[in-house]
């Protein structure tokens, strides 16, 4: 018999029996029509459901197709600030530490023991030969013993609210920037910080304002204490003579309107306050200290002075290259902008 003639008749037998023959075997393959068709779709559909609520096998899946994460962001060290999103900039002044012990060198005498034992001879006869009874009464600052004692190499450290340093020659500058594992700024560097992200000719704007930063101020420490401004620039007490009840040299970040403003951070004193070393073997250094008579900001520039002379009001301020990224590593995190010095 044919196939489907035998399909045929077992489909004739159970209609005529009601299902009472329920035993008859059709032949494998046989075609029952569209019962058998919609069977096979619902089966198909179940099995697809099944499958989409399945979990994937693979979560690696969903990752690729995700967009791959942006490379971590490059930052400064917590006492810098970046600049132009390519190199970093001590936020103040440098004061000095001894390499050795980390303790805290005099910021009124040089950072050599044969300079300062040398100055401090010098100033304890000649302060008594100098300007009026009551400039001669002024003591001399001290010098640490062990700055007196022995041979100290000196680390730039950036914190705030200190004296900064003054008396130090470009040498003496460089190898402490160099210490901290920084190094002085080139002098595109450092007008570029002063100027900020506005680029101005001053930290605040466009003109030069009186009293916004600490320079040109109303007298001179050498007029003070040796009735001529021109001489003894190498007294370790100029940096601590005041004018009404203040000291003219202030302590780091002290002028809150001499900012020179980056992203959401600022770099104090780039103007004033004590001059600043930059990276010219010949000699340079930039931004005015407080007495002098100077309206440039940012421009002004003083180059008639070797790399190794230093005199009370040239001082340190660092660079370094912007560090590389570490990824998973937060380079501000649990940092202080107070620019709290760090174990190097």
């Amino acid at each position: 018999m044919r196939r489907a003639d035998r399909a045929s008749w077992c489909l004739l037998a159970v209609l005529a029996v009601g299902g009472a023959l329920s035993g008859c075997q059709c032949a494998p393959g046989a075609e029952l029509g569209e019962d058998a068709g919609a069977d096979a779709v619902d089966a198909a559909e179940v099995d697809a459901a099944e499958r989409e609520d399945a979990p994937l096998d693979d979560a690696g899946f969903a990752e690729d197709l995700l967009p791959p994460p942006p490379p971590p962001e490059r930052r400064c060290p917590p006492e810098m600030v970046r600049v132009a999103r390519s190199f970093c900039v001590d936020r103040f002044e440098a004061s000095l530490v001894d390499v050795e012990t980390g303790s805290a060198l005099s910021p009124y005498y040089p950072p050599s023991r044969r300079q300062a034992t040398s100055i401090e001879k010098l100033w304890q006869k000649q302060r008594l030969e100098m300007g009026d009874e009551e400039a001669q009464a002024m003591a001399l600052p001290l010098l640490p013993a062990f700055q007196r004692q022995r041979d100290v190499e000196a680390r730039a450290v950036s914190r705030k609210g200190v004296v900064p340093q003054g008396y130090t020659s470009g040498e003496k500058a460089e190898l402490a920037c160099k210490n901290a594992g920084k190094r002085l700024c080139s002098l595109v560097e450092w007008r570029t910080a002063c100027m900020g992200e506005e680029q101005l000719q001053f930290p605040y704007g466009p003109k030069y304002q009186g009293g916004k930063c600490n320079v040109f101020r109303e007298t001179h420490p050498a007029l003070v204490l040796h009735d001529d401004m021109s001489r003894g620039h190498s007294d370790p007490r100029l940096n601590q003579v005041k004018h009404k009840g203040r000291p003219l040299l202030r302590r780091t970040g002290e002028t809150s309107t001499c900012m020179s403003t980056w992203e959401d951070d600022a770099i104090a004193d780039m103007v004033g306050n004590l001059d600043e070393w930059v990276a010219d073997e010949a000699g340079t250094f930039v931004g005015g200290f407080y007495a002098r008579s100077t309206r440039d900001g940012c421009m002004s520039t003083v180059t008639a002075h070797t790399f190794e002379y230093f005199d009370y009001s040239t001082g340190i301020r660092c660079c370094m290259d912007l560090p590389e990224a570490r990824p998973g590593v937060p380079s501000r995190a649990g940092s202080s902008r107070d620019g709290a010095d760090e174990a190097r």
